[in-house]
């Protein structure tokens, strides 16, 4: 809110958007606005589509009188596009502005091949997944994307990610958004020409399973956490609401902890978590002993499939990652742990809670609650959408895009 009496267009529609004041009386209230101002806030709000009215409220005066209109997020006026990518596998999925997926698609693609290819491959991905949802390109107000290394908010490209070789730096946003005009601009360099370019918002992976996990069943969970172990480990931490990046993208990233071990890790280094207890690192033990496996995928597959060794493996995994997460939520405390990726089984839970609760404080495990997800391969893609829609319907940026809507 920028103050009494100050507030904009964009802040009333926040105000809206978190059911804080839903009415134009309510409003009023809430901001110190007139009601001729609040009026035409709103009226450009309405202009804009991002407002509708909704049913009547109840009726607050003892003397009667007509109920209140109340006013809602119009979450039809837009959708957002959305993609999870991992090493060897990727989902993308079109949006409603509240989380909704409409239509999805998951298949190969293969992050060594390179940020250029790889992010070609998703702008047909999107252009597909819109028709088969029914809606046009000029109706996407943004995109999403998770990857699997750390990334520089500001600037939306990875910094130095262990299993991404060539995209350091990479302009991911720019690429993107130029792959997805390309596929939806009817072939033509005119079409190209006169597309405008749809907003492209990148984090890392497990910072939006843990943002979707969050906010779509922990709502009122002020210190969330979640880890992810596939081909890699990395943490997610949202607090108060929000995600908890560090300075330049890098906080969570757990797996490259050292650990006292020999192994040599794809970062370079000797000892790291990653390097003992993820999906590739449990694969790269079950090939040794003459176990088809050859990623976390793999690993999942002879997990459901009841496989002992790779059971004994995963729970032998689980209790290097418990001991580590022993600090974690000591420093933390937070009120959720959340286990996920491939290797989010019985077994390997089973390991992180006999070495979490044995080393940690009681104090720091006795709120503490340690599951595994619940939105499943749909979390990244869930924490993406909505990571686009609080961006660009935030009080400062809505107002630049009412501006520029001309309302």
């Amino acid at each position: 809110m920028t103050g009494r009496g100050q507030a904009s267009a964009g802040d009333l529609l926040e105000l809206v958007r978190r059911g804080r004041a839903t009415t134009r009386g309510a409003l009023q209230q809430a901001t110190g606005l007139s009601r001729a101002t609040v009026g035409q806030r709103l009226d450009r709000l309405f202009r804009a589509g991002w407002l509708r009215e909704g049913a009547g409220g109840p009726v607050d005066s003892p003397l009667g009188g007509r109920p209140s209109i109340t006013l809602e997020f119009d979450d039809a006026h837009a959708v957002v596009l959305a993609a999870d990518l991992d090493t060897r596998h990727a989902r993308a999925a079109v949006l409603t502005l509240t989380g909704e997926i409409l239509a999805e698609h998951g298949g190969t693609l293969v992050i060594e091949d390179g940020p250029d290819a790889v992010l070609g491959e998703l702008g047909g991905w999107f252009a597909e997944l819109l028709e088969k949802a029914g809606h046009r390109p000029d109706e996407v107000c943004g995109i999403g994307l998770a990857v699997p290394g750390p990334v520089d908010s500001k600037t939306g490209r990875v910094v130095q990610p262990p299993i991404m070789p060539g995209w350091d730096g990479y302009d991911i946003r720019g690429r993107l958004s130029r792959a997805f005009t390309e596929r939806t601009a009817g072939g033509t360099a005119a079409g190209y020409a006169g597309a405008t370019a749809v907003p492209v918002l990148v984090d890392n992976d497990a910072n939006l399973m843990a943002y979707g996990e969050q906010r779509t069943g922990y709502a009122d969970c002020s210190a969330f956490v979640l880890v992810k172990v596939s081909t890699g480990i990395g943490a997610g931490v949202v607090v108060d609401g929000s995600i908890f990046r560090g300075i330049d993208g890098g906080a969570g990233d757990i797996g490259h902890i050292r650990v006292g071990a020999e192994a040599l890790c794809r970062c370079g280094s000797y000892g790291c978590l990653a390097a003992v207890a993820s999906g590739g690192a449990v694969a790269r033990r079950l090939a040794e002993s003459g176990v088809p496996a050859s990623s976390g995928s793999d690993v999942r597959d002879l997990l459901a499939a009841g496989h002992p060794e790779a059971a004994a493996l995963a729970r032998e995994a689980g209790r290097r990652v418990g001991d580590v997460l022993a600090t974690v939520v000591t420093l933390l405390n937070p009120g959720v742990l959340m286990i996920a990726g491939d290797l989010a089984g019985t077994a390997f839970l089973t390991g992180v809670r006999e070495l979490l609760y044995q080393r940690a404080l009681p104090r720091s495990t006795a709120r503490l609650d340690v599951v595994t997800s619940r939105l499943g391969e749909r979390a990244g893609l869930v924490g993406a959408g909505a990571l686009v829609v609080e961006h660009l319907y935030a009080p400062d940026r809505a107002e630049e895009r009412l501006l520029a809507l001309g309302v």
